[in-house]
This record gives C-alpha cells, structure tokens and sequence, in this order.
C-alpha cells in the first residue's frame, strides 16, 4: 500500500467535505435568519389560524401520499373495515362475565404475588380520576396496593378527597385492609418525581406503571400474575389502544406488540403500557429519572428490560390509554420536549452497551421513531456473492448499480456461474475479467441456490458475505454501510433490506414465520407502497425480525460458517429462512432495515413457484420446512402479533 498516496486521497476527500459543510452552514444561517424575521412579524402572528387549516390540510394529504396510489388507498380503506370488525372483541366485549371473573378471583396461585401500582396524580378530571380508580377496584386479582402521590395544585382539592373517598370504601370492601395508599405532595415535582415519590410508598414485589387519566383491563393483573408463575417473567407488558369521548369502545388506534424485541425498542418506545417489573430490577429506589422527563418510562424500560431475565409479552389488548387535549395520545405536540429526551434516553442506553460515535435522528414515521447510525468499526471486506445463469440484462444491470451507486468501496463481487448458455452472458463474463473487484467463478450441477451460494462463501475474501440475487438493483448509495453497520454487532445474525417491485411496490420487509397459505413463512407489508409507513411506523425503523430474504443478506463469514451455511437439502426455496431460524436458535438476533433499499425484480430470473413441477418442488420443500421446524412454527413469530392474521401480509387483525 502506498501510505503517501492513500493519504492524499483522504486529505483531498476531507478538504472537499469541509467546503461542503462550510457552504450548507452558511445556507442555513441564511435560511435561520429569513425565519426568525418571519416569526415576529405581526401577520404572520395573525395567520395563525389559518396556518392551522392549512396544517390539516397538508396532513391528509401526506396521510394520501402514504399509501402510495388508488390502490393503495383502496387497501387502506378495507384494512379499516376490517379492523372494525375485529375491534368489537377488544373493548367491554373482552371483560370477563360473571363465571369467568369468579374463576380468576377463586384462583390460588403457588406465588400470590402483591402488585403495587403507582399513578402520579396531578390536577386530575374528576372523571378521569374515578374512572382509573374504578378501573383497578375491578380487578379480577386481588393482591395489590394503589399508590397516588398527590401534586396537584390548591383549585384541585377535590383529588385528594375523592383519593380519600375511594379509600374508605375498599378498606369497607376488604375487612379494613388498605390498597389505597395516597399522599398529598408538598410540591408538584413532575412524572418522574411524582412517580418516584409512589415508589417510596409501594411494598409489592412487582411494580405497575398507570397513567392517572388511563383505564386497565379488569383481568390484566390476574393475567400477569399468570405469566409471573409460569414463566418467572420478571418484566410484563400487554398490548394496548388509545379511545376517546370516555368510552374504551371508542378506539383510535389499536397497538398490538411484538415480544421482547432490542432493536425495536432502541427505535421506539413500543413497550410503553402496562409495564410492571420484579421490584429487585431497580438499582436502589430510582425509577425515573428526571433529566428524561417526558421520556422517563422509555429511559426506564431501556434500563430494566437490561437487567431482566424473563421479559414476558401478554398478547391481550388491556390497556386503554385516554386520548384528550395536553396528552401524549393525541399527539407528540403536545409535549414537543419528549422528543429530546427520548433520543437521551437511547443514547444513554447505547452508551452503556459501548457503541460510540452513534447518530440518532426522527423519522418520517413520527418524531419519536427514530433511526439509529452506528459506527462502522473499521473497513472489511465484504464478499458479494451473485449465483448467475444468463440473463444477462439481469446481471449486468445489478452489477453496473453496485459499482456505480454504492459509496462503500471495499468489497468484492463474486458471479457464481451456473450452466449458462448464451453468447450474450459469456461475452458480459469476459467484460468483467478487466474489473478487478470482480471474479467469476463456476458451479458444476443442477441450480441449487443453496449449494451455489456455499461454493461462493468458500471463495471469499470478505469478512462479511453479502448474498445478492442477480435481478436487484441498487437504490441507496450507502446501502452496504446500513446493512454493515448491524453485521458488525455481535449480538447480530442475518441483516436484510428492503426491497421494491420495479413498479415501487415492497417485495420484502422482513420474514414472518407461519405467514401464507402453506404456514411456512412470508414477506410482511408484501406489495404495500414505497411510501407507506407501515403498521405503526414499521417500515421506517430498524427492527429484529425472525427472517430476511436471501435476495439481499448480510452475514459475517466466520458466523455463516458457523451456521454450517444453507442447507443444501432446501435447493431453491427457504433456505434462506432455515439459515436465519438456525441463526435466531444460536441466540443471535436477525435484522431488518429499511434504509437499504433495492429494487428487486423478482423472479425474472427463474420464474414463478406456482405452476407445474415448480409448485410440486415448493410444496415438497414447504412440507420438509414445517417438518423441520415444528416446534418453531407452533409457537408462532415472537415478531408478529398472535392477534394478526396468518393470512394478510399488511397486519390485518383476525376476524372470527
């Protein structure tokens, strides 16, 4: 290596960058000053009410955008009808009738477990308050302690006599035992010091989290006590949905989690509600902590989700979170100081994990759903490795995108040639010899992706395998770095992109297992617009998934052979999913992320699996698959939603 001239080069690539920055900085120092000059204009102070009709209208026009075309609108508005449907099971309808709560209220379980749930009151509505209250009186389960911390101000007296109230009446209920433990603040310290102050009262072994204007499920203790016993979960949550007009019936949006899922949670808070926890997670008595205020319960479950050893997922909508004016629900608006503190709550996080030099940056999706940048340790080599036979157009144009777009510059691109034909693709195969990052090597044998792709590893170089079809084409330049910057991770197995349909429709956004008529597995948000977000913000963020496609995976080479490589009996079909179940069984984690995106023009290359002796071949190994991994596919996608049907891709509830 010629150090002179490689320095060279980088001095000439960091002086060009920093008259780069010089020129944007001196645009938005420019473009700073026209705005503040606006702002304190008295027109534009006059305007406001018609910026905010303006601000609707934009928003339902972004809100059409998203889903692309007609079509997709179209499918949105069945999506809705749908979820309609489904609703009607998850609000009174899902409460337990009177033989139902008799048998959860007589159940003794080997751990009777006491629940103590805080709620930080603060200038509460009255009928929020007696709603939260009634709502954990009606609890199905017994043993818990209510603890309110009282910081509302002089005009809201009637919260604590209202506390005061309900209190007598259950130590009436309970033989003069007390559940409701209240307190009157001598200041209103904020969530996370209110919420603190509830802890110092608490005597549970497990702790809840309750918003003082929200509702729970009566059964919702019962059920986490359930867990507790029979799986030692030291971390619960459930999932939840926002209602409005004091009626849980009223639903807006219905969240329905995935289990325990590290990168989702980095991305955003999707755990949120009911969070209760093993009171021995907390390092001395600090919950929340004030310098997250506003993001306290994230930065909190970031940390306790660490340390935990069983992070259990109820898959029951119990949560019914209040969407009214100054809340969290109704809009991120409302508290634009949450922002902030979330990105400082994940970065703290990474910190303690030993990542350095991240970036943390709001997405499309929501300004609370972020994108994560990690530094990319070094410059290995990546080995991209493309099984060929013709197609030239196919290949030429997949390789001639990698070369051309791609800002990462240490790679390799190994052709796996197997039993070509045409003039056309061994004169392409001759070009290539005069490109030094490209090598053509030959694979004897009927076409088995599998076998083609082990012979393409064995040749690398790389420290990293890239599996690539040869019917991809490249969108975002720095797309090897988005997909490296997670290889690198130890923690990481398979990391896949997104991909796109030559008409900007999704191909790929990840792998649920059981997914599709055969219940083997299938491509989430399949055929959904570029632009569309996805089921909440998922086509926006980073996430952990059970698969990616072998169209486009990353892998590191030592882990891949680790993994004893794609299972050769699977020669056309999922073994790419094998690969990565084998990889998730290992205790590695598969990721998938949108901010590498191709297109993939799917099938040009061999056809579609649905007719004749290819559709027999499918069926066969779809067979050997479920065979295979049974015991996987029975207990469902951690990933993907118990409550979502097997039989859409686009995140549809179950209708029964």
């Amino acid at each position: 290596m010629d150090y002179k001239e490689a320095y060279e080069k980088e001095h000439i690539k960091c002086a060009d960058l920093a008259g780069r920055i010089a020129e944007l900085e001196e645009k938005n120092e420019e473009l700073n000053y026209k705005i503040n000059r606006i702002k304190t204009n008295p027109i534009w102070k006059m305007s406001a009410p018609f910026r905010k009709a303006m601000h609707y209208c934009i928003r339902q026009k972004d809100r059409l955008r998203n889903c692309g075309n007609l079509r997709g609108v179209w499918a949105k508005i069945k999506y809705k009808e749908r979820e309609r449907a489904a609703m009607e099971r998850y609000g009174t309808a899902s409460f337990p009738d009177e033989e139902r709560r008799r048998q959860e209220q007589e159940t003794v379980f080997p751990r009777m477990v006491k629940f103590s749930i805080l709620v930080p009151l603060y200038n509460t509505p009255q009928e929020f308050l007696t709603a939260m209250l009634d709502s954990v009186i009606n609890q199905t389960y017994g043993n818990w302690e209510l603890c309110l911390a009282d910081g509302s101000d002089d005009a809201h007296n009637y919260v604590g006599q209202v506390c005061l109230e309900y209190q007598k009446e259950d130590k009436g209920r309970t033989g003069g035992k007390e559940r409701i433990v209240y307190k009157k603040l001598e200041k209103n310290e904020g969530i996370a010091g209110n919420t603190n102050r509830c802890l110092a009262m608490a005597t549970g072994e497990y702790i809840g989290l309750f918003d003082h204007d929200d509702i729970i499920h009566p059964s919702v203790l019962y059920e986490y006590a359930k867990v507790i016993n029979e799986q030692e979960a030291d971390y619960i949550y459930c999932d939840e949905t926002t209602f409005k007009n004091n009626d849980i019936n009223k639903m807006l949006t219905m969240h329905f989690k995935p289990d325990y899922a590290i990168d989702n949670l980095r991305a955003n808070n999707y755990i949120c509600h009911f969070s209760v926890f093993y009171r021995h997670l907390l390092d001395g008595n600090e919950l929340f902590r004030t310098k997250f205020d506003g993001s306290q319960d994230h930065d909190m479950i970031l940390r306790l989700t660490d340390k935990a050893k069983k992070v259990v997922h109820v898959p029951k909508l119990m949560y019914y979170w209040r969407s009214h004016a100054g809340s969290v629900a109704s809009g991120i608006q409302a508290k634009t100081y949450a922002v902030d503190a979330a990105k400082g709550a994940v970065a703290d996080h990474l910190r303690k994990h030993g990542f350095e030099h991240f970036k943390i940056t709001s997405t499309r999706a929501f300004e609370t759903i972020f994108k994560i940048s990690y530094q990319i340790i070094g410059n290995p080599k990546i080995s991209i490795i493309i099984a060929n036979k013709d197609h030239e157009p196919d290949l030429r144009r997949c390789i001639t995108s990698i070369l051309e777009k791609s800002t990462y510059d240490n790679f390799e691109i190994i052709v796996v040639e197997n039993n070509s034909e045409t003039a056309e693709i061994q004169k392409y195969y001759e070009e290539l010899k005069e490109n030094e990052k490209v090598k053509v090597i030959t694979y004897q044998g009927a076409f088995n992706y599998s076998a083609i792709n082990n012979l393409g590893a064995s040749k690398a170089e790389g420290e990293y395998l890239l599996l690539l079809n040869n019917d991809t084409q490249v969108i975002t330049v720095n797309w090897m770095e988005e997909l490296l910057m997670y290889a690198q991770r130890n923690d990481v197995g398979a990391v896949g992109a997104k991909l796109y349909y030559g008409d900007k429709t999704i191909q790929h956004a990840g792998v649920v297992l059981g997914l599709g008529v055969h219940r083997t597995a299938g491509h989430s948000h399949y055929m959904q617009h570029r632009e569309n977000l996805g089921y909440m913000g998922r086509l926006c963020y980073t996430q952990n998934v059970s698969a990616v496609t072998g169209a486009c995976l990353m892998v590191s080479k030592a882990l891949f052979e680790k993994a004893g490589g794609l299972e050769e009996s699977f020669a056309v079909s999922l073994n790419d999913v094998d690969f990565c179940i084998k990889l998730r069984e290992m205790g590695y984690l598969n990721v998938f992320t949108p901010f590498a995106e191709l297109y993939h023009f799917e099938s040009a290359s061999r056809g579609l699996d649905d007719k004749g002796e290819k559709a027999e071949r499918y069926n066969e190994e779809s067979a050997r698959f479920r065979e295979k991994w049974k015991e996987v596919l029975a207990k469902g996608d951690p990933y993907y939603n118990p409550n979502f049907s097997l039989d859409r891709s686009d995140f549809s509830l179950r209708v029964e």
